[in-house]
């Protein structure tokens, strides 16, 4: 089983956003780490490889100091890695993004092709199911669960009030959400033993995107600061209808 996994370097996910006046999120002094969607795409890789045998290749849009996240993959247990180096790897939009990885993966002939399901950072949510039109392989997305059996993943999806099992042939596309599995955190001897595993750098493919076929992205902003709550006094009875008539008038959340 020979699995290729998409990694994304993004800002921690426990700082606070900020974004230019481009739209673009601001990564300069921030600290910067791996996708934890990709985290959980990664882990799950090495244990079905760790299961069944075969080796893990991690695949990175980026640059060379995207170097310290793809380490942190090798540290998990993933085999090798590949950084398609883009000076401009952050301002492009999804579709040159799955082109590139497309580009990268197609002369791998992988067995799976994993990631996560969207990123931290602009949460997008379409590299994935690009990469599979462009592969010409079935994809799975937002997987909680995936098993081999029989030369098929059967894989367990959140969708809206619940889930769905899917079995997908070999070779497909899985897109990671939160629970597919728990990450592991890297011993320093797994630290060091990455250390010296090559990294190998590789200028990502030209690609050309058809005329209307790519993603632009009008403005982002950010979310507005969270208002300080109200204390609504009275008896139960006033409270509640206090609650209903501030809710329909100034939330104008009930109609």
């Amino acid at each position: 089983m020979d699995i290729v996994v998409c990694v994304k370097q993004v800002v921690d996910t426990e700082a606070a956003l900020e974004v230019d006046a481009a739209g673009e999120v601001v990564t300069e002094g921030q600290t910067l780490v791996i996708d934890p969607y990709s985290e959980f795409a990664v882990e799950r890789a090495v244990q079905l490889t760790e299961e069944v045998g075969g080796t893990v290749t991690l695949l990175c849009v980026g640059d060379e100091g995207c170097a310290a996240t793809v380490r942190h993959g090798l540290a998990m247990g993933a085999h090798e890695a590949v950084i398609l180096t883009d000076e401009a790897w952050r301002t492009r939009d999804a579709a040159v993004c799955a082109a590139q990885l497309a580009g990268a993966i197609e002369p791998l002939e992988p067995d799976m092709v994993m990631g996560g399901w969207k990123s931290g950072d602009t949460a997008a949510a379409q590299v994935m199911g690009r990469l599979g039109v462009l592969l010409n392989m079935p994809v799975a997305t937002m997987a909680t669960a995936v098993a081999l059996e029989d030369g098929t993943a059967r894989v367990v999806c959140e969708v809206d009030g619940g889930t769905e099992a899917v079995e997908l042939p070999l070779p497909c596309v899985i897109a990671a959400q939160q629970g597919l599995a728990e990450p592991r955190y890297p011993s320093v001897r797994d630290v060091m033993q990455a250390r010296r595993k090559k990294i190998e750098m590789r200028d990502a493919p030209a690609v050309e995107v058809p005329k209307g076929g790519g993603v632009r992205v009008v403005s982002r902003t950010l979310k507005p600061p969270r208002a300080g709550g109200r204390i609504v006094e009275g008896s139960v009875e006033e409270a509640v209808a206090a609650t209903v008539r501030l809710l329909a008038e100034e939330a104008k959340v009930l109609a």
